[in-house]
C-alpha cells in the first residue's frame, strides 16, 4: 500500500510555491514599492488560500469522525443483536432436553 501522506506534501509544496513566487518577485525589475506591494498581496492571497485549505481539511475530519461514529454505533448495535441471539439460542438449547427429562420422569 501506498502511504497517504498528502497534507505533508501539500505543505511543502507550498512552501515551495512562496519561495519561488518570493525569487521571482525579488528578481523581477520592478521599482522596491511595486515589489512591496506585490509582495504583500501574494501573502495575502497565501493566508486565504491556506485558511482555506485549514477550512476544508477541518470539514474533512469532521465527516471522517461522524462516518467512524456512525459505523462504531452500528457495530455495537450488531454486537447487542449477537448477544441477544446467543441468549435465545441457548435457552432453546436447554429447553428441549428439560422438557424431554419431564415427559420421561412423567411416563
Amino acid at each position: 500500500m501506498a502511504d497517504n501522506n498528502g497534507g505533508a506534501n501539500l505543505a511543502w509544496f507550498l512552501v515551495g510555491a512562496a519561495l519561488g513566487a518570493t525569487a521571482a518577485l525579488l528578481l523581477a525589475p520592478q521599482t522596491g514599492t511595486e515589489t512591496r506591494e506585490a509582495i504583500r498581496r501574494r501573502t495575502q492571497e497565501g493566508r486565504g488560500k491556506l485558511a482555506d485549505s485549514g477550512r476544508e481539511a477541518l470539514e474533512r475530519g469532521r465527516e471522517y469522525y461522524d462516518r467512524g461514529k456512525e459505523i462504531a454505533d452500528d457495530a455495537a448495535e450488531l454486537l447487542e443483536k449477537g448477544k441477544e441471539a446467543l441468549s435465545r439460542a441457548k435457552t432453546a438449547v436447554r429447553a428441549p432436553s428439560g422438557s424431554a427429562d419431564k415427559s420421561e420422569a412423567s411416563g
